[in-house]
């Protein structure tokens, strides 16, 4: 027995250096990128639609043909013509440049407040779900305490007390958005615990840092991924409502909601496009990302492997 033991000993280091190492990163994103287009030629569309999006806020000051505030009024409430593709305001200002800077700021914005609500919901997530007992308790009720209250509620009196800006709502947002999250985090690390990996790693003596790190964190990241994807589409909404409201990113620089609520909404009649352009730059960009999220979570999800 012991020979056997000494012989299987030996050849342990044989079997780590045959095996074959993880392939290389950029050949693990081509093939990713692959699989994307082959199984989920929407999510691929999705994704195309927020790289272009994405395109248009990064490079907004170079892609636009005028100045975001440069004012002509020789050409007031211009329809869409070759000089201006989605027509002019009533003080003749480019739309397709408000656009495009209001893409830079949704960017910005839904980014920023999407990855702040993230960390939040997975920290709380996984403290609570994995701790569970008194700990779980009180988080849990605090976290109903936090849900009971209106969400919009909540923003419209934090920016009213707080100003209007762009780290203000980023602030808000991502705490607001965050705390509601934990819960769909809480539910998957639930059920990821009791899995028997994880009691073998609590019976050989791993922390519990180490536990979170290496074995719960990484069978929730479906969910993660999901939750990151929909809220940024979340925070252009409510970040469209807020500019909607007057409450938003103040005056004179341009977002979708604001564009929607001053002038789109005094001379809509008068001229249409102050609305259907900024509208539906708002609702391709959120419906993108939702379905990009869904092909995503798809993918990387094992259960949902070798299913169409």
């Amino acid at each position: 027995m012991a020979s056997s033991i000494e012989a299987l000993q030996a050849d342990v280091p044989k079997l780590s250096a045959a095996t074959p190492r993880h392939r290389s990163t950029p050949a693990s994103i081509w093939r990713f990128i692959k699989r994307l287009f082959r199984e989920k030629p929407l999510g691929a569309a999705g994704a195309v639609i927020c790289l272009i999006f994405l395109f248009c806020g990064i490079f907004a000051d170079v892609l636009a043909p005028y100045g975001m505030n440069e004012i002509k009024l020789s050409a007031r409430l211009k329809p869409p013509s070759w000089d201006h593709p989605f027509g002019t305001d009533n003080l003749g200002r480019d739309l397709l440049s408000r656009c495009l800077y209001g893409a830079q700021l949704s960017v910005i914005i839904g980014l920023a407040a999407a990855s702040l609500a993230t960390v939040i919901s997975v920290m709380l997530g996984l403290l609570s779900g994995y701790l569970g007992g008194k700990f779980d308790m009180i988080v849990q009720r605090l976290v109903d305490a936090w849900m009971s209250f209106p969400d919009l509620i909540i923003l419209i009196v934090v920016v009213a007390v707080l100003g209007p800006g762009t780290w203000q709502i980023i602030g808000v947002l991502g705490l607001l958005l965050g705390i509601g999250g934990s819960r769909i985090i809480r539910s998957a690390v639930i059920s990821v615990r009791e899995n028997m990996y994880v009691h073998a790693a609590q019976s050989i003596g791993a922390s519990t840092g180490r536990i979170l790190w290496r074995h719960i964190l990484p069978n929730v990241l479906p969910p993660i991924i999901v939750l990151f994807t929909t809220r940024v589409g979340t925070v252009i909404l409510a970040e469209s409502a807020l500019s909607f409201l007057g409450l938003g990113v103040p005056p004179p620089v341009p977002t979708w909601g604001g564009m929607l609520s001053g002038s789109g909404r005094t001379f809509m009649f008068q001229g249409p496009w102050l609305v259907i352009f900024p509208g539906l730059c708002l609702t391709l960009v959120v419906y993108a990302i939702n379905i990009y999220g869904d092909a995503l979570r798809d993918l990387f999800d094992p259960r949902m492997r070798g299913s169409r």
